[in-house]
Parts: C-alpha cells; structure tokens; sequence
C-alpha cells in the first residue's frame, strides 16, 4: 500500500487497491510550470485512492480537458485529472509518495516540449504526445 503526504501534511494520499501501470514522467510546459520540473505521476482508479484533509485540496482548471490539483496549504503538487465524465483514473504525484514505493518509471511523455536545460539519459521509451 501507497501512503504519503503534501510538504506541509495538510494533504494525506493513500492507495488501497492494485497499481496498474507504473509511473510516467511527463514534460509537457504545462507539467513544468506547475511543479517546476518534469511531473513524475501514477494512475490510480479513483475508488482506491484515500485522501485526508481534502478540504486543503484546491482545483485548477488548465485546459478544458484537465484539473490539477495542489495544496493550499503549501502548494504541494498533488494530483492531475481528466474532466471527461466516467473517466476513472487519478494521477498522483510520485513525490508524494513514502519510500519505498516499489514503482519505476516507464515513459517519458511530451518530450517535445521538455526544458532545454536537461537531457533524458535513461533509455526508457519517450513519446511527444501521451
């Protein structure tokens, strides 16, 4: 089982089910500027993610397809969701997460738009889109 928390600890993450696909490191500008590097995420089905103290959880819509969410507390990067009715999958961010989480990264995505400041040494496949 996965737990973790925000800096601050406002904002308490738990996974109670089954990781499906292991994490993935998006470099999409968007990724970027909210966590001022690449987004190290993992899907979680939302029925098997616990959050606790949800009430410091804030919402940001930035795209008509997409809500992230952070701390409000500390703006601790959180979560990124899809909008799109029925969609079932959360991404929470691995930096969240206590060691050891026993997860690896599998992709690099939107490597296209990734800083120019850093290369991607580690031989894990990379996409330009999702």
């Amino acid at each position: 089982m996965l737990r973790g928390a925000c800096l601050c600890g406002s904002v308490s993450v738990e996974v109670t089910g089954p990781i499906e696909h292991q994490p993935e490191a998006c470099h999409c500008r968007m990724c970027r500027r909210q966590s001022g590097h690449v987004l190290a995420a993992v899907n979680v089905r939302r029925d098997a993610l616990s959050v606790g103290g949800e009430q410091h959880v804030r919402w940001f819509r930035s795209s008509d397809k997409v809500e992230r969410g952070f701390c409000s507390e500390c703006g601790s990067t959180l979560f990124w969701k899809p909008t799109i009715e029925g969609y079932q999958l959360t991404a929470v961010a691995m930096g969240l997460f206590d060691s050891p989480t026993g997860l690896h990264l599998s992709k690099h995505t939107f490597v296209g738009d990734k800083g120019d400041y850093y290369e991607i040494t580690d031989g894990l496949p990379q996409s330009d889109s999702y």
